[in-house]
């Protein structure tokens, strides 16, 4: 066989919370021959995706095991308290951990922030995702301190949030493999870093043109000998007569 009948294709994984719809829109333009597959996976599970080759590059938050994988960070997102509408937080524009010290405030097992336990009261129990930690709170069982894209992802209208003004912040990065970085990952790179179409780096270099001379390079015709002198020397004195 001379070659593959397979069509090629691209596989993102992405986790909870991180919205690549633009930039799959701009791969859908450019690269419209090479499907473009988006996944969802857990936060734990997001550097896996990319080690055991089940996506080709994740988007995922920082803090992660980098440890064999390339990261270029994209973002840093706001931290934010989520609480019940009726709750004190929701009458100010933002807060600091000290404010929260009365409050239970939860701290989920698939928590993103890089502490060890959230401001406030410790719940009894750690919920085990931040969708359970959103029912809690709703439930009036405490507060819960989360990326402002997963305060968005888990909305309800009796929750509202606020941000959090000395809390660690999570960094969205994308990230792949260090053994290799083929060409479609240089074609994603350059949509989420904003290259235009025409950016040289992945683009074939344009092929030498031959350099035409100017009007004033032609080569000039040789002078002509001056007249009354065949020999183009200097004119001498005419002899006079004796």
């Amino acid at each position: 066989m001379t070659g593959s009948d397979e069509q090629p294709s691209f596989t993102l994984a992405y986790v909870a919370g991180v919205t690549p719809g633009k930039w799959a829109r701009k791969w859908a333009e450019r690269m419209p021959e090479v499907p473009l597959e988006l996944v969802q996976v857990p936060a734990a599970d997001a550097t896996a995706a990319v080690r055991d080759g089940d996506a080709d590059m994740v988007l995922l938050r920082f803090p992660a095991d980098r440890e064999g994988l390339h990261a270029i960070p994209l973002y840093t997102e706001t931290t934010v308290v989520v609480v019940p509408k009726d709750h004190v937080v929701a009458a100010v524009d933002e807060v600091s951990g000290e404010d929260l010290a009365d409050d239970v405030v939860l701290h989920p097992l698939d928590d993103t922030l890089d502490w060890e336990r959230p401001p406030g009261r410790p719940a009894i129990e750690r919920p085990a995702t931040t969708g359970d930690a959103i029912e809690l709170v709703a439930a009036g069982v405490g507060l819960l301190v989360v990326p402002q894209s997963l305060a968005r992802l888990h909305h309800r209208k009796d929750l509202t949030y606020r941000p959090l003004t000395d809390a660690p912040q999570s960094r969205v990065a994308l990230s792949w493999p260090e053994e290799e970085t083929t060409d479609l990952m240089e074609q994603f790179i350059g949509i989420v870093r904003g290259r235009t179409v025409n950016s040289t780096r992945g683009r074939p270099p344009t092929p030498p043109q031959e350099k035409r001379k100017r009007p004033a390079e032609a080569k000039k015709p040789a002078a002509r000998p001056r007249a009354g002198n065949p020999r183009g020397g200097k004119r001498g004195k005419p002899r006079r007569r004796s």
